[in-house]
């Protein structure tokens, strides 16, 4: 693949590359059928960025993620990971905690731990969440892989995907869901099975490393990074 092979719906930008933007997105896997399943939703056809295609849920960080309380921090090694890559700890925070936040946005899902006190926050992102009665759950979350949009896309992503097995998390992860409607037809999609949905292929990468966690649940695996260089894909593991 090099950087003009265009994923559905993007658009190549001749010039100057964009500045990627940091984003989060949670990898959430049922473990109690036959076979694993994984969260996935198809991306209404008005968006910008990956129209029609199934991906995980996640987003964009926003300045309050790395600010606002949780019931606990990322644990190691997944937070030594993060920080590898000259990033401070109050934004990996943010990252991780964007992460929990887009999932409750576009699911409905809640990764907290339930808590009697109230929170208020000025973050409008972040009243939702609490309002449900929770604090965000950071130390189940894994660090699993990274991956930064090739250039010359009209958008651009710094993305961290996190991994997390829903039978970690204190909340009750629900069977059905119908989240918010800017990811049409949520549904758990078993994973060795993604053949009849349409994915990007740094999904389908993706993918293919979870498969591997999932078989092998060692916290030292090395994280993979891809990204583009003189317009090819690099591949590396840290």
């Amino acid at each position: 693949m090099n950087e003009r092979n265009l994923e559905k719906g993007e658009t190549f930008v001749p010039g100057p590359a964009l500045r990627p933007k940091d984003a989060a997105t949670l990898i959430l896997i049922r473990r109690d059928g036959k076979t694993p399943r994984v969260l996935m939703g198809k991306r209404a056809g008005g968006h910008a960025f990956m129209p029609n295609l199934y991906v995980f849920p996640g987003g964009r960080v926003d300045p309050g993620d790395a600010r606002v309380p949780s019931a606990d921090e990322l644990a190691e090694p997944h937070l030594g990971k993060l920080l590898q890559a000259r990033i401070n700890a109050a934004r990996a925070r943010g990252l991780a905690m964007a992460a929990v936040r887009e999932t409750f946005e576009e699911t409905g899902v809640i990764i907290g731990r339930r808590d009697d006190a109230t929170v208020r926050t000025k973050s409008s992102h972040w009243q939702p969440f609490y309002d449900t009665g929770h604090l965000p759950e950071l130390a189940p979350l894994k660090f699993v892989f990274r991956a930064i949009t090739p250039p010359n896309r009209s958008r651009r992503f710094d993305t961290r995907f996190f991994m997390l097995f829903a039978d970690e998390t204190q909340a009750d992860v629900p069977e059905h869901l119908t989240g918010s409607g800017e990811l049409e037809g949520l549904d758990w999609i078993p994973l060795d099975d993604t053949g009849d949905i349409e994915i990007p292929s740094i999904t389908e990468t993706v993918l293919k490393e979870i498969r591997a966690r999932v078989a092998d649940t060692n916290e030292k695996r090395p994280v993979p990074f891809v990204q583009f260089k003189r317009g090819k894909p690099t591949f590396e593991r840290h």
